[in-house]
Formats: structure tokens, sequence, C-alpha cells
């Protein structure tokens, strides 16, 4: 009898302070404890965001298998926890059902090339590829949550032209990209990326939760503001609109102002967003710090901040940072490296959605080249870096504390 007790009032918590083994793997334990219906509470600030769940010997299974530390506590300490929440700087937060998740990549990339896919994959968490056909044909509708891969939605292949245009890996991408605008009635490659950026815009407006990292924070952005305007140079075989830069509109981007593209088709930079030349400079002991924020009263970038450290190493990317006075006004800061331009981490609504924009290309990769190894996470298995990634991908799933913020 006392037995059958404990069942029906045990806990099962996984810490995710510095006592956690693998900080990765146990969002894919909190997910897989969604899908089999069991009840999961996110406890915001507690224990570096710690993970409470009916206790199930099917959670615990999993905890043991996958390396994830766990306690079993009984209903003592649950209230105990509550009554802590309830004083501090914490919040409880209930997460509804597994979020259905899409990946934004093109059909030839490997999953090691883009940090997302690498976590998602190491935590196990399932997702779906998709590209520029499957957008337009409506399927964003499906999913809780999107992550845009590296992608250049100017249509300018990276800007990796003036370094690699006779590398085969670039004439691939060039090759299968011109195929699908072909394919599906566009003249030139940007008219097509164009077109992509506008669906994932009303896809966030219509509710939807989008992710992105490296240059796909920055090129959606100078898509929208350009839509249907020619701002790629020569590489496509004709010339910009004249009076391009003046004709951006920044009404209609998600993050950035007043920013100014880069027409030159040989730099390898997109926009004056991006902070990479500088940053650079800084040297790679460099730390960006995640922003402290009431749980109470602001749960989601809370959320978004759960970490078991507020310093994190910086990493470059195509797009490294983004330049601070560019940002606007209605975007929050999540991260950024003290008392210089660069802002790292940033989150925002859109309509009736959210995103999220994070730079840099591998967040245990401080400077990640092209051909570079793929980053085995199991050597990293308490990445603060990528536990960044993970608390996006668990966002959708606290649907019911959206509405406070």
């Amino acid at each position: 009898m006392i037995f059958l007790f404990y069942l029906i009032v045990g806990k099962v918590l996984i810490p995710m302070d510095m006592s956690q083994v693998d900080h990765l793997r146990a969002y894919g334990i909190a997910y897989r404890a969604l899908e089999l219906g069991i009840k999961v509470e996110w406890l915001l600030n507690y224990r570096g965001g710690a993970f409470l769940m009916d206790e199930s010997s099917k959670v615990e299974e999993l905890c043991k298998m996958r390396g994830v530390s766990y306690e079993v506590i009984g209903e003592g300490m649950v209230q105990s926890i509550y009554s802590t929440i309830e004083e501090e700087n914490m919040e409880r937060v209930e997460l509804t059902v597994a979020p259905r998740v899409a990946v934004y990549v093109p059909p030839h990339q490997t999953p090691w090339d883009d940090a997302v896919r690498i976590a998602l994959e190491y935590a196990e968490i399932p997702y779906d590829k998709i590209w520029d056909e499957e957008v337009l044909g409506g399927v964003l509708a499906d999913y809780d949550w999107l992550h845009l891969h590296h992608e250049d939605f100017t249509g300018q292949y990276g800007k990796f032209y003036g370094n690699y245009k006779n590398a085969p890996w670039f004439k691939k991408e060039v090759e299968t990209n011109k195929f699908m605008a072909n394919k599906l009635g566009f003249k030139k490659v940007w008219q097509l990326k164009h077109s992509v950026a506008d669906k994932v815009a009303e896809y966030v407006k219509g509710g939807g939760f989008l992710f992105a990292m490296c240059s796909a924070t920055e090129t959606i952005d100078i898509a929208l503001a350009a839509s249907g305007m020619d701002i790629v140079p020569l590489i496509d075989g004709d010339g910009y609109e004249p009076d391009c830069q003046v004709k951006l509109n920044f009404g209609r981007t998600f993050a950035f102002r007043n920013f100014e593209v880069d027409l030159n088709p040989m730099r390898y930079r997109h926009s004056s967003i991006d902070m990479t030349d500088e940053v650079r400079t800084f040297g790679q002991q460099t730390y960006f710090k995640l922003f402290s924020f009431s749980a109470k009263y602001d749960p989601i970038p809370t959320l978004l901040t759960q970490n078991h450290t507020k310093s994190i190493a910086e990493f470059l990317g195509q797009t490294t940072g983004f330049r601070r006075a560019l940002i606007k006004d209605n975007v929050a800061i999540l991260g950024d490296i003290p008392e210089t331009p660069e802002v790292k981490y940033i989150y925002g609504d859109y309509g009736k959605g959210f995103f999220t924009f994070y730079g840099g290309h591998d967040p245990e990769d401080y400077a990640h080249l092209v051909g570079d190894p793929p980053t085995r996470l199991e050597i990293h298995p308490n990445s603060p870096g990528y536990r960044l990634i993970l608390n996006n991908v668990l966002f959708p799933a606290a649907k019911s504390k959206r509405l406070k913020t």
C-alpha cells in the first residue's frame, strides 16, 4: 500500500544546474515525456531550469539509458520546491504538448553543418526537413516550431562567390537553387528566396515560432525589407536595382532597421547588421552574458535564457552577432557582450507569433570553417551555448504562459 501511494505522489526531478551530467539530453527526456502524455513542469530559475514530471518507470529508464541525472522525490519535497518558487524569482511553467518541429534545410546539406540539427539529433528530438517547395506549398501550418538553416534569403548563395566560386560544393549549391527556382516558376533565385521569406513571415504572424541562427537571422530581414527588389550584384547575370538602399522597407522586418546591404559581390558580408569583423578583434577569450529577467512577469525571456551559467564563450559565424544600434526598440535583448556594440541573442513578437535570433555558427567551435569536422556533442554534453538552442525547441510547449508577456 505504501508503494502504491508513492507511485501516485512521487515526482521525477531532472536538475539543470552544475549537478547535471548531460544537460542536452535532458531536453530530449522532457520532450519524450510529453510524447508519452506525462505531465511536465519547467521550473524557471530553479536549479538551472529543472524539469519536474510525474514519476514514471519509463522516464527513469530513459534517464538511465541516456545518462541524464535525475532524482525521485516525494510530495513533501515537491511542496517545498513550490514554496521556494513562490517566494523567489522563479516560476513554474507547465509544458503541454511535444512541439512539431521543422528544419528548413537544402537537400544537399548534411546534419553536421547545422548546430540546431546536431542538437536535435543528440537530444533525440524528432524533426522534419523542409525546403523551398514545401514552404511555398503551405506545410508550415503543420508545425509549431521552425528553424532556418544557415540560408541566404537574399539569393546570393551565402556570398561565398568571391572565395569559393570554383569549389565543387559551391557549384552544386548554385545548381540546386537554380533548379528549384526554375521548377517553381521563378526567373531568379533571389525571387524564390524573397517569396520563401514572405511565407515564413506569414507563418510567424499567424502564431508560429521561428528560430534562426547565423546568416539566416540577417538575410531573412534583408529579404523582407527588399521584397521583390533586386539587390543582387552581378552574380545573377545583371546588376542591382538603382537606389535599392533607400527603398528598403524596414516595416516588414522581424528585428532590424536602418541597415545597409553590402552590394560588393566579392565581399563575404551581407549588411551592416553583422559584427563579425569587430568581434574577431575582441579575441577568442571573449564571453557574452545572458540577461536576467523577472520569472513571474517576464516568463518568456526567462525561459529562453535558462542555463547553468550566465557567461558563454563567443563563437563566430557568417553572421556572428548583431549591431546594437540597428535592433528595433520592441526587440528584447537576451544576451550581449557588455560595453560593446555586439548583441548575440534576441527575441521578439511578430504578429501573433514569436522569433528568436542567435548569432554565430556553432557554440562549441569558435571559428568553424568550410570543411571542418563535425562537432560531437558527446564531448560537450553540458554546453551552455547549445542549451540556448534547446530552450527554444521546448518553448512552443509552454503555450499557456505566452500571454503573460
